[in-house]
């Protein structure tokens, strides 16, 4: 039959505990037993005065960051209503039903006051926590970046001449008499040189532009859009099956993909004491540098695709040519030799040329040059390397590699994408809390500041905790299937 209307009675007390409300099962107790944050109150002990008003418990802010990344929170102000309302959150932060939850405008308070070296020893923490828990395999690496949209204009952009000048001026009204105001010298400022010629070389438009608003974005062109201002994002991802985030780092973006991965490559080595097989990457990552140091110096293959001169033109590309190790020359196809002609020591590379009356009567010239001086043949000083890697390519182990890449490294981009706000953001702090959010393409690995999620806006810092939480469920559900025998959360 049809039951009677539901009674409303709400406002009687009602004798309970959290402990008693949230299951057994339920995630946020496995994340509690399995993922150790103790450790953070000693990482933030020097950010805070021995005296004054108490402070909300760090352990508190960054559970709370993790219940941000889990629940597929945007904002901070929602995370406050949404875990205050939450039995489970509630459970997990400590907080009992008549306590309140620290307001959202804290969270900000709180960040800036960590710093970025705080947030860093955190990643580092929560890395340490999975390869204790055997999530990090550290027989491969992948390496790979996107590009992500600054907070920032267009219409923001200024010629850099225009800052220095500003700058200047700025000195000058500040200093007391003439004799106090600082040199200048506007051309060694701009690094522009009064007798360079006009050329029509390439030249980039953020050297001689900034953005007033956001210095750390550069121009960019994401494929398909109009050109905007941000950053390159770097992962360098463990081959394993957990795909642990080892680093993360943060350029501008017009830093090259391929830049920063030696480095990149020697701090993940260093910091986690690992000694990979072989590193995966783009063809953005295959050069010359690249390799030399992969394959000569730290003896891991390089499964890199190179780039591809056989079709650049018309004509025969120089995989057409045989080389010839014993006398030191390049064989065509019609059987003439190709000897060494001059090296080319900047660019590390040898040039071979044919004899210009054999190319002259040759019935294949059409084919093979328009030049009226001989086909031309470059070999780089390190070719041995180069033709070790291109070796790889006709392994099935080099293809299955280049597939792994795919799933592996690419959807965490998309993930962090479309989950976690990473299509754009600001990455900048207060100014003189830290050294520098942004590499600017130094070679000091030290000195490559993590993607921390130390933004001012609620949008702004999703990467960085991406990396700490994805490996922080890992490291719980890992920690589940030794337990109960079955995965899940």
């Amino acid at each position: 039959m049809l039951g009677p209307p539901k009674a409303r009675d709400l406002g009687r007390s009602v004798l309970m505990s959290l402990e008693s409300a949230v299951p057994p099962n339920h995630f946020y107790r496995h994340l509690e037993r399995t993922l150790d944050l103790a450790f953070v109150r000693d990482l933030a002990a020097d950010c805070y005065a021995r005296g004054g008003r108490p402070s909300v418990d760090p352990v508190v802010f960054f559970k709370l960051h993790l219940i941000m990344f889990f629940e597929g929170l945007r904002s901070e102000r929602k995370l406050i209503e949404i875990a205050s309302l939450n039995l489970a959150h509630r459970w997990y932060l400590g907080y009992n039903l008549d306590e309140p939850l620290p307001d959202h405008s804290s969270l900000s308070k709180i960040r800036a006051r960590l710093g970025l070296s705080v947030f860093r020893r955190f990643f580092n923490a929560i890395v340490t926590q999975c390869a204790q828990a055997g999530l990090v395999w550290g027989k491969e690496l992948i390496f790979d970046a996107t590009k992500v949209r600054a907070n920032a204009s267009m219409d923001s952009l200024t010629p850099v001449l225009r800052l220095v000048v500003d700058d200047h001026l700025a000195a000058l009204v500040q200093a007391e008499s003439p004799e106090e105001a600082p040199p200048w010298d506007v051309l060694e400022q701009c690094r522009l040189d009064p007798d360079r010629l006009l050329t029509l070389y390439y030249e980039r438009k953020s050297d001689q532009w900034t953005s007033s608003t956001n210095p750390d974005a550069a121009l960019i062109k994401p494929q398909g859009a109009q050109a905007c201002l941000g950053y390159q994002d770097h992962y360098v991802v463990d081959g394993g099956k957990a795909r642990i985030i080892l680093h993360a780092l943060v350029t501008p973006g017009d830093v090259m993909e391929n830049q920063p991965m030696l480095d990149l490559l020697r701090r993940v080595m260093t910091r986690w004491r690992l000694r990979p097989k072989r590193v995966i990457a783009d063809t953005t990552y295959g050069t010359i540098d690249n390799i030399r140091v992969l394959e000569g110096e730290e003896h891991i293959c390089a499964y890199v695709p190179l780039p591809d001169w056989e079709h650049k033109t018309a004509y025969y590309g120089p995989g057409q040519f045989r080389y010839d190790a014993v006398q030191n020359v390049y064989v065509c196809p019609q059987g003439a030799l190709l000897h060494p002609y001059r090296q080319e020591w900047k660019a590390e590379k040898t040039e071979y040329r044919a004899d210009a009356a054999v190319c002259h009567v040759c019935p294949r010239k059409k084919d093979c040059t328009p030049s009226n001086h001989g086909r031309q043949v470059h070999r780089s000083f390190h070719a041995e390397y180069l033709d070790r890697v291109r070796g790889y390519h006709e392994t099935e182990e080099y293809q299955k590699a280049m597939r792994k890449r795919k799933v592996w490294i690419e959807p965490l981009f998309g993930e962090a994408k479309q989950w976690h706000g990473m299509r754009q953001f600001r990455l900048g702090f207060a100014e003189g809390e830290h050294g520098g959010a942004v590499d600017r393409g130094g070679t000091e690995p030290e000195a490559i500041a993590e993607r921390t999620g130390l933004g001012t806006t609620p949008l702004a810092g999703w990467n960085s905790w991406s990396h700490v939480s994805e490996g922080a469920y890992l490291l719980c559900t890992k920690m589940r299937v030794n337990s109960t025998g079955h995965s899940g959360a």
